[in-house]
């Protein structure tokens, strides 16, 4: 029970990670503040409840500042206390060849991805800073630290919040609270069933998370379960960060296996 008596403001808890990462913050004690645009995020609240969790549902729109800004206050004014915030929340923005991207096309992918975990960052710091502690977590990407895993706006935004988790680990030196993100590879999400709805389509399933050395995809709990860990006071020291949960696939450059040439 690490988050016991503790409140955790998750986005995009509508489904995949973010759902993952509601249920399990709650079974370990945690009264968790379940965010996302899509009324779905009910039946996630419902979940925690009938396995005798305390969660609260809030629609709304991650890259809204005002909406952001209110689920902080919310945790304050109903708990008197933010202990972690896990700024999942994020689009894909399709896979638009560059001559044909458009300006309204990148405004959108960052406004959430980016601009939205930005005030996650701004906003769940102003409620932690007081008490001398909390945590913070971002969702990333194997797409932000290199080419090939996403569209450009889409890459480019988690590449931003590589950034960020850095650049406000800093700006909040000596507050206590840590700034950290995660950086998946290929997951079994809502945001992937596209890749996984057709290559089963085509019977080669087997085939996903062909190109890292564990030979497979990773499910949305795996996920989940390092952003828990960034989360708890196991990861104290821990600031600062971007952690690849890719199944080891940013490790190597790209190679034919058995030959280094």
């Amino acid at each position: 029970m690490r988050f016991e008596g503790q409140v955790v403001l998750v986005t995009g808890a509508a489904s995949g990670i973010g759902r993952a990462a509601s249920l399990m913050f709650a079974a370990e004690g945690a009264t968790v503040l379940a965010a996302d645009w899509s009324d779905a995020v009910a039946a996630t609240v419902e979940e925690v409840r009938s396995a005798g969790g305390r969660a609260e549902a809030l629609v709304g729109d991650a890259g809204d500042e005002a909406f952001v800004k209110a689920a902080v206050d919310k945790a304050l004014a109903d708990h008197r206390r933010l202990d972690a915030l896990f700024a999942n929340a994020g689009i894909s923005g399709g896979l638009t060849p560059l001559a044909e991207l458009q300006v309204d096309e990148w405004e959108k992918v960052l406004r959430v991805n980016l601009i939205g975990v930005f005030l996650a960052i701004r906003e769940g710091s102003r409620a932690m800073i007081p008490r001398g502690k909390g945590a913070i977590i971002a969702t990333a990407s194997v797409a932000g630290l290199r080419s090939g895993a996403g569209g450009m706006p889409y890459s480019a935004s988690k590449a931003g919040v590589i950034s960020l988790a850095q650049t406000a680990a800093n700006q909040l030196a000596g507050t206590g609270v840590r700034v950290n993100c995660i950086c998946p590879g290929l997951t079994d999400t809502g945001m992937t069933a596209p890749i996984f709805d057709g290559a089963r389509a085509r019977g080669n399933e087997g085939r996903l998370g062909q190109l890292n050395p564990l030979r497979r995809y990773a499910g949305p709990e795996e996920q989940a379960a390092v952003a828990l860990f960034l989360a708890s006071d196991a990861a104290s020291y821990v600031n600062g960060q971007a952690i690849a949960v890719d199944g080891g696939l940013s490790s190597s450059h790209p190679t034919v296996p058995g030959k280094l040439a």
